[in-house]
């Protein structure tokens, strides 16, 4: 059986640790990447089903990634040979929904692309064939995958998206990591559970200004939720995200993109005295 959602209003629970980025400006940084690439994948997306109905069979994945010139490229690959590109799109640097460039010629695959597309479907069929049920499937949502290389590391980063119109989830997120050969080494849950958050108030003289969950284990925001946050920023009334940890509070501000961390002992202080006045 499917579980269902967990309602917005209940905790979630980290679990995924990782000292390289438990560092605020790392994390936000990380978080910007993984939203530009999966914002890349919605467009190519989009501009592919509408604009090249024929390929439409032939697609054996898609994946997006940053060049060195900072733009965002989403490849569709085909289902018959890994190797092939079916349609290469470019976007800005953040972007926007109509491509800069798209290349449906150029069919050999680049080095890079080959690598991405290894790790995306070595995650894809570790995730689908669900050997040791380390992966949770929810009703009306969808996994993404994001394969990401970088100087420090290589890794598949794995988001749930809803396949309905109205909430924002957080967690059911996962990382696998893989070595320079693109061989598998360890996974990794970023939440434990489930949350889903409205877009908006159901009543209009009481509108929601922040939400929030909160973390045991991890002390900052994860990249996840902040890539998650600014894919659906233009759809929510709120602009504010915390995340409360015994040690940390996070506050995500979604109109600026900008992350402020603080001690939650001061967090405290500051509540308290904010009660006392009233």
């Amino acid at each position: 059986m499917i579980p269902k959602l967990l309602l917005y209003f209940i905790f979630i629970t980290g679990v995924w640790v990782n000292a390289q980025n438990q560092n605020p400006d790392n994390i936000l940084k990380e978080g910007k990447l993984l939203y530009r690439l999966e914002k890349g994948s919605w467009y190519g997306t989009d501009h592919m089903l509408e604009n090249f109905p024929n390929k439409n069979d032939s697609i054996g994945g898609y994946l997006s990634y940053e060049t060195p010139h900072n733009k965002i490229n989403t490849i569709f690959f085909s289902r018959f040979d890994s190797n092939k590109i079916l349609i290469r799109y470019e976007f800005d640097s953040i972007p926007k929904p109509e491509p800069s460039k798209i290349d449906s010629l150029n069919r050999n695959a680049t080095l890079l692309e080959k690598n991405l597309i290894l790790m995306r479907k070595d995650a894809s069929s570790r995730v689908y064939s669900n050997k040791d049920q380390f992966f949770t499937f929810y009703e009306n949502t969808a996994l993404n995958f994001i394969p990401v290389i970088s100087k420090k590391e290589r890794a598949v980063f794995i988001i749930t998206g809803p396949q309905v119109s109205g909430v924002v989830l957080i967690g059911n997120d996962y990382k696998l990591n893989y070595d320079n050969n693109n061989k598998f080494v360890n996974k990794k849950k970023i939440h434990n559970s489930i949350l889903q958050f409205p877009y908006r108030s159901e009543n209009d003289k009481s509108p929601i200004t922040t939400t929030f969950h909160s973390h045991l284990i991890t002390e900052f925001i994860s990249s996840t939720d902040i890539c998650t946050l600014l894919l659906y920023k233009d759809f929510l009334e709120w602009e504010k995200h915390y995340v409360i940890h015994k040690k940390e509070v996070s506050i995500f501000d979604l109109k600026n993109e900008t992350l402020f961390t603080m001690k939650k002992k001061a967090w405290d202080k500051i509540n308290n005295h904010e009660e006392n006045k009233k």
